[in-house]
């Protein structure tokens, strides 16, 4: 898990300072680079509580109507994924489903995998079937590689194999 997780955490500090130079006023955009920075430490540090402050200060610096930045994409995400380590899996549902009104989040692997993850532990196993398929279907098998096997297994009852008969 930590290394999906990482690789949120990258790809947040990425988009963050490569994508919103632009977009954000200056100022904007510095705040929630360090803020979002600070929660990727805590969050790789299991300080996932400490992170998710972190991430929700920064979010918090957007404005309205927030959907419309990437940044809320990934902030929402990383929201998600620390509530999901946590066990929240509710928070974790929620703030996800709110980061797919956002710019590029319809089609992120590593988003339908965690809503799909959420939707499961939260028993609603349609939902999650939808979202993990979506996940399969953009990253193929390797985005479950570093979760609980549960989740690919699940997958696997309901799909049909690939046309190869290898997942």
């Amino acid at each position: 898990m930590k290394v999906v997780r990482l690789m949120v955490f990258s790809l947040l500090t990425l988009l963050i300072t490569k994508g919103f130079a632009v977009e954000l006023p200056e100022d904007i955009h510095g705040n929630v680079e360090m803020l979002s920075q600070k929660g990727s430490y805590l969050a790789e540090a299991g300080k996932y509580k400490d992170a998710e402050t972190q991430f929700i200060e920064a979010l918090n610096l957007l404005s309205q109507p927030i959907e419309r930045w990437e940044a809320c994409t990934w902030l929402l995400t990383a929201i998600g994924d620390v509530n999901f380590m946590q066990g929240a899996y509710k928070q974790a549902k929620d703030a996800l489903s709110d980061a797919m009104h956002c710019p590029g989040a319809i089609g992120n692997p590593f988003i339908h995998l965690r809503l799909g993850q959420s939707q499961f532990e939260l028993g609603n196993m349609d939902r999650a079937l939808d979202e993990l398929a979506r996940a399969y279907m953009g990253a193929g098998k390797e985005i479950f590689e570093n979760d609980d096997p549960k989740y690919f297994n699940y997958l696997k009852t309901v799909l049909k194999p690939p046309a190869n008969e290898k997942w």
